[in-house]
Order: C-alpha cells, then structure tokens, then sequence
C-alpha cells in the first residue's frame, strides 16, 4: 500500500476525486451526529437510574436525621469513607461537595487569586501568575486559569505523563508558577497513564513558590475498558512521604459513574489545606446536598460494589471504542496521514492529523453533518501549534450513529490530508 506522500499528483487527484464523490453521498444523508463531548448516554445513565428510589419520602433516617438540615460542612462520614476508599486515602482527608469537581477546581483557583493559600500572597497582588498545562489536556481546566487570566505555559504530555525534567525546570526555579493541571488516569484526551517515576517526580518537586498546588484531577479513576488496566501510585502517600503533604488538591466525583449533573463530587488534601478551605467555605456555604451523599452511599454500599457497576459501564463503552479504533486501523492504517491513541479507559481517544489539517477536517465533518469538539480545544487559548489535534468522544452516539460519523470522519481526513499535500507540492 502506498503511502499518501509516495503518490504522485495524478494518482492525488483521481483518489480526491472518488473520495468527494463519497463525501457528497454522506452529505446527502442529512447526518445529525455529536461526538463533541464525552456525554454517558442513555444506557450508561440508565445503569443508575435504581439509585432516585434509595432515598425517598419512607427512608427511616434514624440517627441521620441531622442529614436533613443545614450544617456537616465537610461531608457525611459514610460519603467521606466512601471516597476515601475510592482514591485509596484517609477519609479525615476528604471534603464532599455537590455534584461538580469542576466547580471544586474553580472555587480553588479563585480562593488561591483572591485571599491565597495558607496565609501566602493572594495572585492577584502579584505581578504574574503562571500555570503550567500538559498538552493535549482538558479544555474546561484551561478555561478556568484564562478566566483569571493566569498566564498557561505548554508542558508536552508522553506516553507515560507529562514532560517532568520542563515541570522541574519551572516549579523549583521560577516563583509565578504556581500550579499544574494534571489528570494522572486515562488523561483526557490522549487516555495517557502517568508511570510511577512521573508521581514519585511530582511527589518530589521543590517548588520555588510555598503556595504551588498540583490540581490532580483524577475524573477517570475507576472508569476502566478492561479489566486488565493501569493503576496511578497514590500520589497524596507519595508527597507524604516526600515532606510536602500539603502540595497536592485531589478532585474525583460520580458525574460519570452514576447520572451526570446529579452525583457527587469530593476533594482530598492535606489536613492544612483542609482546614484552610473549610474556612472559606464557611462564608460561601452552610453545607452542601447530603441527601444526595447519603443516597450514593446506600446505593453502592461497599467500594465493591462500585467496581461491578463501572464493569457494566464498561461493557457499553468498549463497543464504541474499539469500532472507532478498527475503522481507523481499517482504513488509515499505512497512508501516513495520521495516528490515533488506543486508551485502556476513559472517555476519549486522540486523533493526530497531518500538520494544519486539524480545522479543516472538524469543518467538512460539521458540513456533512457531524460535530467534534473545536481544533485547539485540548491546547491553552485555543490555539493548536500544530493545527493537528482533534479529540473523538465516543460515547454518546449509538454504536450505528458511531459507525457513520467515524467513516464520514475517516472519508474528510482523507480528503484534507490530499488537498494539503497537493498543496504544499504545489500541484493545484
């Protein structure tokens, strides 16, 4: 098989010509099909729904009548076990808060801008704030660093984790840096692992500023495709051990273990940073919803019982990632004209295309009918250096509806990757 590079400009041009052919047939089909997003769909929610009948008008609450009024800032203590023992720490190390980690995230970057971590300098009396951000890496955590207008510096993300000797070279030397975005498991989008060297490394940092946090967002801790998976080393332990317990914000929640937008979402710290955001979350709030910890409490009952649900939801999810993987493997496996990333879990997998192909090719998708999540989303401001990046969400469509937009994707990498290099070699 020849590569797209090896042909010459007859052979582009009669291929590009078969394959617009196609395109316009796709086109035809008024396709209306969403992978922009990593929504559960129905199924997977559908998996959940026995847990609205736990707690209802009949519960006896007994001795956790207290649940039913204002106060426990911190979490009830049968939601503090729960997670603790999910993220394989100390339950007197947990907060459990609403239903967004992401909401966590937020309050914490604003709590650090405007009052400071454990009496530091607020940033916003600095004349630089600085975060680092591992490349592809989640769009919603960029979005909140550029919202405080925190300055965000690429870090290369590798097979095995971020690029440590640029996050050693930044945190110990330059004190503007002041945190890291990291998601240790099945990292969205690329599905990447950090080894156990990259989080004992983290663990290890020397920070030149006191008030460096790394924001471990672990969303896809237990949210496996096999049951033959990686396990990212504990890294609250691992900074314990180091001497820097307070280094590290932990966040996790149930938005894609139980119903998205009504589950659970929980941080755990050191004792220091504990005590130093329930100072503050004593003015922002009087308690979040416990009805709703309890409720996932008597509906998982024990952390084994979350294992088998997650297997159920990994049943559902698997199909769709390995049809989208054998359609790549399929049909673009030797052209040369891009590359793919095969996650052990999570909810993403990245597409790599040629240089400055990235836009061109979400726009045909979105012009025969298909929506991707937009070119630079995964890079800071937006803006993919190489125009190459696209993130593929799986989830959502039917597994009919996944075959349709994958070839339809397929059929406009192609097709762009052509017009580029006709282009470059100056043969239109």
């Amino acid at each position: 098989m020849k590569t797209y590079q090896d042909m010459n400009h007859e052979e582009l041009v009669s291929l590009h010509t078969q394959l617009l052919e196609q395109y316009n047939c796709m086109k035809a089909l008024n396709l209306n099909l969403n992978m922009a997003r990593g929504k559960p769909d129905f199924e997977q929610t559908e998996l959940s729904l026995p847990i609205l009948d736990v707690i209802n008008s009949h519960y006896d609450f007994g001795d956790k009548i207290a649940y039913c009024n204002y106060g426990i800032l911190d979490g009830i203590d049968e939601a503090k076990d729960f997670f603790a023992k999910m993220l394989d720490t100390n339950p007197q190390n947990m907060i459990i808060y609403g239903n967004s980690s992401l909401t966590i995230m937020f309050d914490q970057i604003s709590r650090g801008y405007t009052h400071g971590y454990l009496g530091n300098t607020p940033w916003c009396k600095l004349p630089k704030v600085k975060f680092l951000c591992p490349v592809p890496g989640y769009d919603r955590h960029f979005a909140i660093t550029e919202h405080f207008g925190i300055e965000m510096i690429n870090i290369p993300l590798y097979e095995d984790g971020p690029d440590m000797d640029m996050i050693e070279e930044y945190v110990n030397h330059d004190e503007s840096v002041k945190g890291i975005w990291c998601v240790p498991q099945y990292s969205n989008p690329t599905g990447t692992t950090y080894s156990d060297e990259v989080v004992k490394r983290f663990a290890q940092l020397k920070p030149a500023a006191s008030d460096f946090r790394i924001f471990w967002d672990n969303a896809y801790i237990v949210h496996h495709l096999y049951d033959e998976h990686p396990q990212v080393l504990n890294i609250l332990s691992e900074c314990e051990k180091a001497g820097h317990p307070d280094l590290v914000f932990e966040f996790c929640s149930t938005s894609k273990v139980t119903l998205p937008g009504a589950g659970v979402a929980a941080l755990a710290t050191s004792l220091a940073n504990k005590e130093d955001i329930l100072k503050h979350m004593s003015v922002q709030c009087i308690g979040y919803d416990k009805i709703n910890q309890l409720r996932h409490v008597e509906y998982f009952q024990k952390i084994e019982s979350l294992d088998e649900h997650m297997k159920k939801q990994a049943a559902l999810l698997r199909p769709k990632f390995e049809t989208v993987l054998d359609i790549f493997e399929k049909e673009l496996s030797g052209l040369n004209i891009g590359k793919w990333t095969k996650p052990r879990g999570g909810y993403f997998i990245t597409f790599e295309a040629m240089d400055n192909c990235a836009k061109d090719i979400i726009q045909k998708c979105k012009e025969a009918g298909t929506l991707l999540t937009n070119a630079g989303a995964t890079y800071p401001y937006g803006k993919d250096p190489r125009d190459a990046t696209i993130r593929i969400a799986p989830s959502y469509p039917t597994l009919n509806e996944l075959k349709k937009a994958t070839k339809l994707f397929v059929l406009c990498v192609k097709l762009v990757s052509i017009e580029k290099l006709l282009v470059n070699k100056k043969m239109i």
